[in-house]
């Protein structure tokens, strides 16, 4: 018999290791950065008072984020034990940034403004925006919770392009854009923050302390040496009152109440349920790309809890496996980053410190974080598709530019005073617009369903691009399907405002146009048959690694 050597000894996963510190670091530091993105969204955009942010939205938010890291962390030890290694690393969790931003613009400000001009009061306005943003959330983590068993399914149809576009349009527009304007507001403050980012992440230059932890000092010493934030004994007595023991609440009800949004929003809703969907799934062939293999039933459902917990205690804000496994896993993190994150998380939301420290850092401190995700959802949409399918990201860029163009516009004439009882907006601008060759109309019919119809549009050109013309065609008939039930591109005027304006033939100009393209696809597929209209699968699409 022979003896047994120590390197054939079964390791086990440790609770914590060193390098755990400095994961902690990175992914705390990204999950601050959410947060205090919801805090300036909430109270800035949509004008929440501390009491609903601080006191119902910010704890749910820490529960959501304890369940996921302690769950995933858990995951993470007993697969190692069963393994008998010691290496594995917990996937990374936090807030969903896209949905961040889709659910403030796309759903929570439309509400508000709709019931602004429906004659709520300001508080009422508040009130009924927050529950619309509880549905969304809801229902984004229902359809992960319930879609992890046919997500395999719906990935191998959908061609990724379809997918990676449509974020990117979000990701280019709301994130990165908005960011890059308020970049170049305060040059001074954001640059060299912003440089940090870019050199740690595209140029992996490494610094004595990691780079996004460097980037929000710096650029927090510069904000204070510039006047950007100042110590005011006001400023820092407001983010004060805050302090304070904030449990969790429980708000079925409002939810339930609320229920009605659910249609209205539909179309916001489904689709970013099914990206946090797929998006998860391709962030766990990451993790398996870099050695550690994870469920895939088990992990989609965790998320989808995570998201259904947040909406049910009070957060608007899904959570999501987070894109970079590999670099968490590369720089030694291992199990201790996650759960240590989580609680880190819990006690920053439910004391209400938060508020200091947003006092203490202006955003634009840690916006090249933000900017920088914007950056990397657009160059992945052309970096894990087939180089052939670049004309199809593109187009599916396309109504997120579109949507946001619109959203700009429209907050322009509100801040130039014209959207309100007394110069309500009307089609009469139209006419006005058109003079200037600017065709509003077509921006604010594709900002209603954006995130669908650039879904639709970048499949459709990718299967015109594989000549598969008969997908190209049920891709068409679902578009004129989904527009003549009003959930894509119909819209009406508010005070304020445009929405979505749902109802059978409320759609039907462009659904009587996206049908008779989806006649031309299958005439194509008919008289133009080709091997490829055989319905062979597209060219086999690379997973992303990072």
């Amino acid at each position: 018999m022979q003896p047994v050597t120590v390197s054939a000894l079964p390791r086990h996963p440790r609770w914590f290791v060193r390098e755990d510190v400095d994961g902690l670091l990175g992914l705390a530091l990204d999950n601050l950065i959410q947060i205090l993105l919801i805090v300036g969204l909430c109270q800035g955009v949509l004008g929440y008072p501390a009491t609903l942010v601080y006191g119902r939205i910010l704890p749910a938010v820490a529960l959501s984020l304890v369940v996921g890291n302690v769950y995933y962390s858990w995951l993470a030890y007993r697969l190692g034990v069963g393994e008998g290694r010691n290496d594995r690393t917990a996937l990374p969790y936090g807030i969903n940034t896209v949905s961040l931003f889709a659910h403030v613009f796309l759903v929570m400000l439309p509400v508000k403004l709709m019931a602004l001009d429906h004659g709520a009061s300001a508080e009422e306005a508040v009130n009924l925006s927050w529950q619309a943003g509880l549905v969304a959330c809801l229902g984004s983590g229902l359809i992960e919770l319930l879609g992890s068993g046919f997500a395999d399914p719906l990935r191998r149809w959908l061609p990724r392009a379809a997918l990676l576009s449509t974020l990117a349009g979000i990701g280019l527009t709301f994130i990165a854009l908005g960011f890059l304007f308020r970049t170049y507001a305060y040059p001074v403050v954001a640059l060299v923050p912003l440089g940090i980012i870019l050199l740690t992440y595209f140029g992996r230059v490494r610094f004595p302390i990691p780079g996004g932890l460097l980037a929000v000092l710096i650029g927090t010493a510069l904000a204070w040496l510039t006047g950007l934030v100042s110590a005011d004994a006001d400023t820092f007595a407001r983010a004060s009152l805050p302090l304070g023991w904030h449990p969790p609440g429980f708000f079925l009800p409002e939810l339930w109440q609320s229920r009605n949004v659910l249609l209205t929003q539909l179309s916001i809703i489904l689709p970013m349920g099914l990206f946090n969907l797929v998006g998860s799934l391709q962030n766990l062939e990451s993790a398996d790309a870099a050695g550690d293999a994870y469920p895939t039933m088990p992990c989609l459902a965790a998320n989808g809890i995570g998201s259904v917990v947040a909406a049910v205690c009070g957060s608007c804000f899904p959570t999501t496996i987070y894109i970079g496994h590999p670099g968490w896993k590369t720089m030694g993190a291992r199990i201790g980053y996650s759960w240590m994150n989580g609680f880190a998380m819990a006690i920053l939301c439910m004391t209400g410190a938060a508020s200091v420290i947003a006092a203490v850092i202006p955003i634009e401190a840690g916006m090249g974080i933000v900017l920088w995700i914007g950056i990397i959802i657009g160059a992945q949409s052309f970096q894990a598709t087939p180089v052939k399918h670049a004309p199809a990201v593109i187009v599916g860029l396309l109504p997120g530019i579109a949507g946001w163009g619109a959203q700009l516009i429209k907050s322009s004439l509100r801040a130039a005073g014209l959207a309100t009882p007394d110069r309500p907006l009307s089609p009469d601008l139209l006419p006005v617009f058109v003079h200037a060759d600017i065709y509003l109309g077509g921006a604010l019919a594709l900002e209603q369903g954006q995130i669908l119809s650039a879904m639709l549009l970048a499949a459709m050109t990718v299967f015109i691009i594989e000549q598969q013309f008969m997908s190209a065609g049920f891709c068409m008939t679902l578009a004129a399907a989904l527009s003549w039930m009003g959930l894509m591109h119909s819209y009406r005027w508010m005070t304020s405002d445009t929405i979505l304006n749902p109802g059978w033939g409320s759609g039907t100009t462009w659904a009587i146009g996206y049908g008779l393209l989806a006649l031309l696809f299958f005439w194509t597929a008919w008289a133009h048959p080709s091997p490829a209209s055989t319905q062979e699968p597209p060219t086999k699409e690379k997973s992303p690694t990072s």
